[in-house]
């Protein structure tokens, strides 16, 4: 036996007795160690494949929804196409189909009458959807789909998205509650099927994503709606190729390389669309108003909107502010257009809509921006082309408040080379529109200014 103490050298010495306990209990302590290390492994790579499962359950749950609401969409998107075409193109060689628009309006009246959606709010409920503040009805769908296409036939100036949105939302609430998902599931679904419709219709399909996300509330996105409207919007957009309809594009003629001097007529003319946007916001919105107080009477308001518009028509003895006026935005791209195009436009517009006929709001605005832009470009020397697609951007980006969806279809439509420009313009177009726009529902969750504080403003 080894004596307990210390030797002259200083060392301690143990006897067997307490080496061999010592030795037990460390062993003990290192199994217990790696009894502890085997179970955090363990628990980990439990917790891992837990996830790993409910996540892949998620994007499989939404793949094959949005897979379901993008094929849907795009077929229907490209009928409602195929129809807004055709009866252009036969209004276009008939000009007696002007004098159906009383007859147009009333039937479009008449529809929502009978199904009992007099009240309809169009866009504005789709986005107070997307706060669970209101229910889609089922029948906004083909009421949005036969009223726009009356509307495009018998010649009022209006634009085809509200039908997407309206499409997209209606049917997207339709089939969430069919599969009973969650409200906040269903609201997903809603901005996957304005994704979809948009994509089908317009043929831009990452603005289509980015826009169902970006509108109903500026300063927050719901990026847990970015899978499913991704898939949604580039699902459409192939089923609408397969039927003929190719991507949107536009050829800008001239692209200069950015100077300085360049750089500040582009930042005036961004200051300028703010401007127009606001006006142009202003004008729709007063116009409604008035209309709708002066004549209470749904039926006698579309007909005297009816009356308006042919009586511009012969006193301006032209039909190019008539439907959505494609024609017009692709001469204004070429570098052609008279310089009261823009304040026309608005006005046809405003009476269409403001009388009770069905569209959208947003191509009004690409020709209101590419007409005034060629004109501005044609005044301070820089490209028409340019200063035409440039404005097409900023009114949008002014009239919608969504910089990010302006941004990506300026890329879609007109190609890298305009983004630069473009970026400007929507820059200064947003924060200068201030809180005007399109959509009464529209809120802000975030200040355009830097000293103001903000959280739940309602858009004016």
């Amino acid at each position: 036996m080894r004596l307990n103490g210390s030797c002259r050298s200083g060392c301690f010495y143990v006897d067997n007795a307490q080496e061999k306990t010592y030795n037990e209990k460390g062993g003990e302590q290192m199994r217990h160690i790696r009894s502890e290390r085997f179970y955090k492994i363990r628990g980990a790579l439990m917790h891992f494949l837990m996830h790993a499962v409910l996540h892949f359950r998620l994007l499989l749950r939404w793949c094959v929804l949005s897979l379901v609401i993008g094929v849907v969409l795009g077929l229907i998107g490209s009928l409602f196409v195929m129809c807004i075409g055709y009866g252009t193109e036969f209004r276009a060689a008939h000009q007696w189909c002007y004098l159906l628009m009383p007859v147009g309006g009333l039937l479009i009246v008449g529809a929502y009458q009978l199904l009992h959606d007099q009240h309809d709010k169009g866009t504005n409920m789709v986005l107070a959807s997307l706060r669970s503040e209101a229910k889609l009805p089922v029948q906004m769908a083909p009421l949005i789909f036969l009223s726009t296409i009356i509307t495009h036939f018998v010649g009022g100036s209006a634009g085809r998205e509200g039908a997407a949105l309206q499409l997209g939302g209606s049917l997207g609430a339709t089939l969430g509650r069919v599969v009973h998902l969650r409200d906040k599931d269903q609201r997903i679904l809603i901005m996957s099927g304005m994704s979809a419709a948009f994509s089908a219709i317009f043929r831009t399909p990452a603005t289509a994503a980015i826009f169902a996300m970006e509108v109903g509330c500026v300063g927050t996105m719901q990026y847990a709606a970015l899978v499913p409207c991704a898939i949604a919007s580039l699902s459409a957009s192939y089923i609408a190729n397969l039927l003929g309809f190719p991507l949107a594009k536009y050829n800008v003629l001239q692209v200069p390389e950015m100077k300085p001097l360049d750089a500040a007529k582009t930042l005036l003319l961004g200051i300028c669309c703010a401007a127009l946007s606001i006006l142009f916001c202003i004008l729709l919105h007063r116009t409604e108003h008035i209309m709708k107080k002066k004549l209470r009477n749904p039926y006698l308001r579309i007909l005297l909107a009816s009356a308006v518009l042919l009586l511009m028509g012969l006193l301006f003895h032209t039909e190019a502010y008539y439907g959505i006026g494609g024609e017009t935005i692709v001469n204004a791209i070429a570098g052609k257009a008279v310089w009261y195009a823009f304040l026309l436009k608005a006005l046809f517009t405003a009476v269409t809509l403001g009388g009770g006929f069905k569209g959208g709001e947003i191509v009004p605005s690409f020709f209101v921006g590419a007409t005034f832009g060629c004109v501005f470009g044609q005044i301070v020397g820089l490209s028409p082309s340019l200063c035409a697609a440039v404005g097409m951007v900023a009114l949008f980006c002014g009239v919608t408040n969504c910089p990010l969806a302006a941004l990506f279809i300026s890329a879609e439509l007109f190609g890298m080379d305009c983004v630069p420009y473009c970026l400007l313009v929507i820059a200064v177009s947003y924060l200068l529109s201030g809180y005007y726009g399109l959509y009464r529902e529209q809120r802000f969750y975030s200040s355009k200014f830097a000293d103001e504080h903000i959280h739940h403003k309602t858009r004016k």
